[in-house]
């Protein structure tokens, strides 16, 4: 089903006597929801994933790292056989000796650091780059019924800031955290290689980190996943002042939105500032931890030269070794503050990741045929809600214009979304050319049935590639014979710069009649068998309606299609007029008859008149 980007609606509908009835509001449900968030297990099986895909490159990356910190071990170790050396009166020249190999380890291991982090950082691109697709593919292909009931804050955070702060944490501190990691465990095995006795005297200082950390965790957890959750808010009341901007202003209500934002971002600020208070105290218990540590270190080391068990340089050597340690460790425990934020991030993608998706069949064959076919349906919005659908039966023949109209609520935007496969009814069956749109799945849907709707989307580059998005072989020659067919090659071709003319944004800006002109235009290029026009021409105001349903026409000539007329113009010229109310069938036929007959759509018609 090719379709243009529509907002769903519920069962709520615009006024076609009169055109200036408000657009279909979303049907009652709940209320709007949170995307969920996996669990900590979840996520890390979701980064799992990502790694299992490149293991190349992740080997590689590990070994890379492992190597440059393993050169950094060399220069405590020759320190400490240096203060051996000269204790035992040795001359220059071994002191030469270890100066260079000291220098060459230094070079090596800083040309290993550097090339690990690089693959580091490429490797976590990667990973977070798939899962962004991942996380898009879900968003995009979620239920509208679903998408509806999201809080759109919450969704925008997630697409938007929490990939933005997963990004900075594998950009700037992702290479650093591996490597730290890698010193830290390569470091501690150096020291144990010394004299195991001055290894656990360095481990003393552990239960003072894990202190540390277990104090820190438990206390910042909870508050990134708030603050996460905050930013939401804060974007969902931005973006819905930003989007209702006219009715804010019509209703004199900007000192109510200009405070509700001011409340929720006081929130998130308050957040972050509780989060600094945590870190500042931890900083305090990590430099406690450094002290116990290296204390340790010394005090065993001092007894152990005495007892002549271990040797000066030896002593050196580890102290060197923990002290080497005091980066390492404070980056990892310092930097809880990105990666808890980064985990709680990575946490809320990897909930979106986990959407259930609807199974598709993947029917081989198409329909045959591009009859259709409505067999009892009815649809709900909500368990308990009204009806927006009451067992609705309607048949279209092949190649007939069917208009459906009716006031506000009548069901007809809900019927045209539930023929489109946008919605699945609650109950009944779509056919269409004899097939159950169940049975054909979401992607032969797409291929055979195409909805032009009222919010039509103008895509960002050139016009060109905005029309190919309904067949993407197209060519330049058959693009301008569909702009051609709906009466608009004209002024595309009085553009800058044709069809090569960038629009959408940060272009050329189009014109609501233009959007739509380049909607039905797509159709052409598209050339479905069902054809579904959802107030396709109401955007573009009285002063290109005639242009647009003119256009209209000629997009479906032939074509199989049903109309949800915003004017009654679009009503008259169709083959058959099909009139609904409380979401049931309740009059059918051609305009000159039901006008004749003078019932409900006689009285509409009568009203459209004036």
């Amino acid at each position: 089903m090719s379709t243009e980007p529509t907002t769903e609606a519920g069962p709520g509908e615009t006024e076609p006597a009169t055109g200036t009835g408000p657009r279909e509001h979303q049907g009652p449900d709940s209320g709007p929801e949170l995307l969920p968030t996996a669990t900590a297990k979840r996520t890390g099986a979701v980064l799992a994933d990502g790694v299992r895909a490149a293991p190349r490159a992740t080997a590689l990356a590990v070994a890379t790292v492992l190597a440059g910190s393993a050169a950094g071990l060399v220069a405590p170790w020759v320190l400490g056989s240096m203060v051996d050396d000269i204790s035992a009166g040795a001359g220059p020249d071994a002191i030469l000796r270890s100066a260079v190999l000291i220098a060459a380890a230094a070079l090596v291991g800083g040309i290993l650091v550097g090339l690990g982090a690089w693959q580091v950082s490429r490797v976590g691109e990667t990973i977070l780059a798939r899962l962004r697709e991942r996380v898009m593919e879900r968003v995009l292909h979620m239920p509208a019924a679903r998408l509806e009931r999201v809080r759109i804050g919450d969704l925008l955070s997630r697409v938007g800031d929490d990939v933005a702060v997963v990004t900075t944490a594998i950009a700037r501190n992702g290479p650093e955290v591996v490597t730290a990691l890698a010193v830290v465990v390569l470091t501690t095995g150096g020291m144990t290689a010394l004299d195991w006795r001055l290894g656990l005297a360095g481990l003393a200082a552990v239960p003072f980190y894990v202190w540390a950390v277990r104090w820190y965790m438990p206390r910042s957890g909870p508050y990134y996943a708030r603050e996460r959750i905050a930013m939401g808010e804060r974007s969902h009341a931005l973006m819905g002042a930003l989007r209702g901007r006219g009715t804010v202003r019509a209703y004199r209500l900007e000192e109510e939105h200009e405070q509700r934002i001011a409340d929720r971002s006081r929130t998130a600020m308050q957040l972050t500032l509780d989060v600094f208070r945590l870190f500042t105290r931890l900083g305090a218990r990590m430099n406690g931890s450094e002290f116990v540590g290296l204390g340790a270190v010394l005090v065993v080391g001092f007894w152990l030269v005495r007892g002549d068990l271990a040797t000066v340089g030896m002593v050196t050597a580890a102290a060197l070794y923990f002290h080497r340690l005091f980066g390492p460790l404070g980056f990892l425990v310092m930097n809880f503050n990105d990666v808890q934020q980064a985990g709680a991030s990575l946490a809320r993608l990897a909930g979106v990741v986990d959407l259930p998706t609807a199974r598709d069949p993947g029917a081989e064959e198409g329909p045959a045929g591009s009859s259709l076919r409505v067999e009892g349906v009815s649809h709900t919005y909500a368990p308990g809600a009204p009806k927006a659908l009451d067992r609705v039966d309607l048949r279209v023949a092949p190649g007939e214009r069917v208009a459906l109209v009716g006031a506000s609520g009548a069901g007809k935007t809900t019927l045209a979304a539930v023929v489109s496969g946008l919605r699945t009814p609650t109950s009944g069956t779509v056919y269409l050319g004899g097939t159950p749109l169940d049975e054909l799945g979401e992607q032969r849907v797409r291929e055979h049935v195409f909805l032009v709707s009222q919010e039509t989307h103008v895509f960002a580059g050139t016009l060109l590639d905005d029309l190919r998005l309904a067949r993407a072989g197209a060519t330049a020659a058959e693009a301008e014979e569909a702009l051609d067919a709906v009466d608009a090659l004209d002024w595309v071709r009085a553009l800058p710069e044709g069809t090569a003319t960038v629009v959408g944004e940060g272009g050329h800006a189009l014109t609501a009649e233009q959007a739509q002109h380049l909607a039905l235009a797509r159709l052409v290029l598209a050339d479905p068998d069902l054809a579904v026009l959802d107030e396709a021409t109401a955007e573009a105001g009285s002063s290109g309606a005639r242009r647009l349903e003119r256009a209209a026409v000629a997009a479906t000539k032939g074509r199989t299609t049903l109309v949800v007329a915003h004017r009654l113009t679009q009503a008259q010229t169709a083959d058959r007029v099909v009139v609904m109310d409380q979401g049931r069938i309740v009059e059918e036929g051609t305009h000159e008859r039901l006008v004749a007959d003078g019932g409900r759509y006689a009285r509409l018609w009568r009203s459209w008149q004036g």
